[in-house]
């Protein structure tokens, strides 16, 4: 893949002796801030723990429909 526009520039300054941009950046470049869409393990396992509880019960349990 080719260098982005502003990469190559970046390049040329630093080339040209001055200040690398790169340098100036604040440390919240480097954290990620994405806030998470999907559910975790642990949140869905959390979720479904009591679903389906009475069906846990009624295994042995046989019906007759006449």
């Amino acid at each position: 893949m080719g260098k982005s526009r502003a990469k190559r520039t970046r390049e040329k300054i630093v080339r040209e002796g001055k200040r690398n941009p790169e340098q100036s950046r604040s440390e919240y470049v480097y954290a990620d801030l994405r806030t998470r869409v999907t559910k975790t393990k642990k949140d869905q396992l959390y979720r479904i723990k009591h679903k389906n509880q009475y069906s846990k019960k009624r295994d042995n349990d046989s019906f007759c429909f006449i």
